[in-house]
């Protein structure tokens, strides 16, 4: 056993370490505050699991472990953290992620409540209390202006509940050790595995890393600097890939077992000769391909193998013609998949190949997976933003003679009057698709535009704009693959144009990266990055999954992949073409994999979750889970509200004025009509009726930061006027709700084009 302040000591004094292999601070806001309430309210918060060793070999995060014996926290990193966090005001030296988590935590001594820091709540309000500063300087800094503001004895009963969170400090842990000096890494690291059963468990990489960071403490810093530097120049790759990227430098091999027969000096040669030849292959991606950030940058595992070939050529390519073969081959292995399944043993065999007969040998092998032939299709443009066929699209804009339809001039960064931003643009826009059972978000229908030009468009179709542009610039929608035929840019003709200009894309993309193979395709000066605007979508879903990603953002979880092709780690094909997808869990190393599947029947839902991701086919659902999850880390509860009957139309209920109660006929009325009117069943909708009442109902919908499900079914189907918000508005019930209220419903219906009167 040992007192929480004595802990904090060691992890300061460095005589408590965290080894090298554990992975970084995952912990959320909600997470923290449930710790601190249950560490003030006495309940039981788990023990500690330390390793006990002597061994200098052993490497520890943040810091070199040194000679003597010394303690390795293996199992309570994320709530000691956590702790030290929130009472020293600072992160301990092993820390590795988001200090937000636990920065302006406040203790409000009259509710009892945890809450981290909010202006409107807490201003003027001295009944919040910093705790970081009570720890500080102590509870009675505060005495004074508590007794003066609610006096004496009700301010010492808030002292008394400032001491006792103060004295959490004295609160013994039950320590169990891991002891003896025949325990190595290995064995450490499998027992740590089990008893992290509820989370992600520790990679062949982690290991490796923990042993690459034994010879060579600095190894982490010196990789996590060549990542951050990628970053700021827009591409994102882990630990895993540039280790596994070193690896094939320093041996030639693709299992991270090899790495136990490479010394640290090696090592360190071999990690500034992979970033060396990743920087080599990135200029040349970027400066040819204008692939240069990280949404159109595909296949990790690609890029792999060309620092391979890299590392055996010398670190350059041989000339021009020898760049564009592997890149060639690059964008082939990129949009076929080719490490989708089986990546080592894949890896492996190319590695293989590389070296005995180089691109050629790449290129002839990768033919032969494909049943000899790597042309492109039309239907190969058939997807999505998220699929693999995406970036060629924006490849051909950037690599091409692509011109503004606005002004005619070229896509280029030198051209561009705005500095260097791209805007992207549906032709046929979203609403206007709406009830056609079609996606805007097809990469057919996306175009470019120079940033601030606008084609003026709003929800028109393109028979109304396109011939007007074409006209005064010839030759413009030649230039973005755009199909000239008016009769094509009609709304019921959608499909049709869809299936033109794939064809004309499919074309452009075949004749250009045939070009790159055979050396020649045209080269203009070298291609300079552009910033890609994307247009803000105007249908109701997306922003939907926008306000998500951005509350749990906020609130410390992982940041998804969007719009994201997920494939089959067996096979390589594509089950799911995701709205969001956190690959890691909601908590980078914690919990499952999640996806966010808006089109479930578009999706293969048995193999997803047969791999063991979680599944959510609903905004609403995989916030209402993600909610449960944040009251039970926090420990707290929603407050109940009192539920009304519900009836059918025209059913008269006990209680209330008859105002609220023609407002709940007309709730349940929608439900009604829904069904009859749009082919649309809200069932989540009438239980929420059941459970919170009319008013309740409406009150909750409006104060979410984003429209419902409910809300975005029925603006798909042309029936907003079947929304809560409609019902809100009618001039009737309009004394049921606050001017705020009233405005909220109103800002929706107009931002999704619903004319309402009053």
């Amino acid at each position: 056993m040992a007192k929480l302040s004595q802990i904090l000591d060691q992890v300061d004094s460095e005589t408590i370490l965290l080894p090298e292999f554990q992975r970084g601070y995952v912990w959320n806001r909600d997470q923290v505050r449930g710790l601190l309430r249950s560490m003030y309210l006495g309940h039981p918060v788990g023990s500690l699991l330390l390793w006990e060793t002597a061994d200098p070999a052993v490497s520890a995060r943040g810091s070199s472990a040194g000679a003597g014996t010394y303690q390795m926290l293996l199992d309570g990193q994320q709530r000691i953290t956590s702790l030290y966090g929130v009472i020293k005001g600072k992160p301990p030296k092993f820390f590795d992620g988001d200090a937000k988590a636990f920065t302006g935590l406040y203790f409000n001594v009259d509710s009892q409540e945890f809450m981290f820091h909010s202006p409107t709540r807490m201003s003027g309000e001295p009944r919040w209390v910093d705790v970081t500063q009570l720890f500080a300087k102590g509870p009675a800094r505060f005495f004074a202006r508590l007794a003066s503001e609610y006096g004496e004895d009700l301010a010492e009963a808030y002292l008394d509940r400032m001491n006792r969170l103060h004295q959490i400090t004295e609160r013994e842990f039950q320590q169990e050790k891991i002891t003896g000096a025949d325990r190595d890494v290995e064995e450490v690291v499998e027992i740590f595995n089990r008893v992290n059963s509820g989370g992600t468990k520790l990679s062949k990489g982690d290991l490796a890393l923990a042993q690459v960071c034994a010879q060579w403490p600095d190894a982490r810093k010196e990789m996590r600097a060549a990542i951050d530097r990628w970053e700021k120049r827009g591409y994102k790759f882990n630990l895993d890939w540039l280790l596994r990227t070193t690896m094939a430098v320093a041996t030639g091999k693709a299992r991270f077992e090899q790495l136990a027969k490479v010394g640290a000096e090696e090592f360190r040669d071999a990690l500034e000769r992979a970033v060396a030849h990743t920087d080599t292959f990135l200029e040349a991606v970027a400066g040819r391909l204008g692939l240069d950030h990280d949404r159109v940058l595909k296949s990790r595992a690609s890029l792999i193998v060309a620092v391979r070939l890299l590392e055996l050529n010398g670190g350059e390519f041989d000339d021009r013609s020898h760049r564009d073969k592997v890149l060639y081959w690059y964008m082939n292995s990129a949009l076929w998949g080719r490490y989708s399944a089986m990546t080592e043993s894949t890896l492996q065999k190319d590695f293989d190949t590389v070296a005995r007969s180089g691109v050629d040998g790449l290129i002839a092998t990768l033919e032969r997976s494909r049943s000899g032939a790597l042309a492109v299709r039309p239907h190969d443009f058939e997807g999505t933003q998220g699929t693999r066929f995406y970036p060629l699209l924006y490849l051909l804009m950037r690599s091409g003679s692509a011109r503004d339809l606005v002004t005619g001039r070229e896509l280029t960064s030198a051209a561009l009057e705005s500095g260097s931003q791209l805007q992207r643009q549906t032709l046929f826009p979203t609403a206007l698709l709406r009830g056609h059972d079609a996606k805007a978000d097809a990469i057919a229908n996306f175009c470019f535009l120079a940033d601030g030009d606008h084609l003026g468009i709003g929800q028109a179709a393109p028979e109304e704009y396109l011939g007007r542009i074409e006209a005064e610039n010839p030759g413009v929608l030649a230039s973005q693959w755009i199909p000239a035929d008016p009769s094509l840019w009609r709304v019921e003709r959608y499909r049709d144009f869809l299936a033109a200009r794939r064809e004309m894309l499919a074309e452009a993309a075949q004749t250009f990266l045939e070009g790159l193979r055979e050396g020649t395709a045209p080269e203009e000066e070298e291609l300079r990055p552009l910033t890609v605007v994307a247009e803000e979508a105007g249908d109701p879903r997306s922003v939907q999954v926008r306000t998500l990603v951005e509350e749990l953002r906020e609130a410390g979880y992982a940041e998804p992949e969007l719009d994201t092709v997920i494939s089959d780690p067996g096979s390589g094909r594509v089950i799911a073409e995701a709205e969001a997808f956190w690959a890691e869990g909601l908590q980078r190393g914690l919990g499952k994999p999640v996806v966010l599947e808006l089109d479930p029947e578009q999706a293969d839902l048995p193999r997803l979750q047969e791999l063991g991701y979680e599944v959510f086919t609903s905004v609403e659902a995989l916030s209402g889970f993600v909610r449960r999850s944040a009251q039970e880390a926090s420990g707290t509860h929603p407050v109940e509200v009192p539920a009304e009957p519900v009836g059918s139309a025209g059913e008269e209920h006990d209680g209330g004025d008859n105002t609220e109660k023609a407002f709940h006929r007309a709730m349940v009325s929608v439900y009604e009509r829904a069904k009859e009117e749009a082919g649309y069943t809200p069932s989540f909708f009438l239980g929420m009726l059941a459970d919170l009442g009319a008013l309740g109902t409406a009150r909750k919908l409006l104060a979410a930061p984003a429209v419902s499900d409910g809300f975005s079914n029925l603006w798909e189907r042309g029936r907003l006027d079947l929304t809560v918000e409609a019902v809100v508005l009618r001039p009737e019930f309009a004394e049921l709700f606050t001017a705020e209220e009233l405005d909220r419903a109103r800002g929706r219906l107009e931002q999704f084009g619903y004319a309402f009167a009053g």
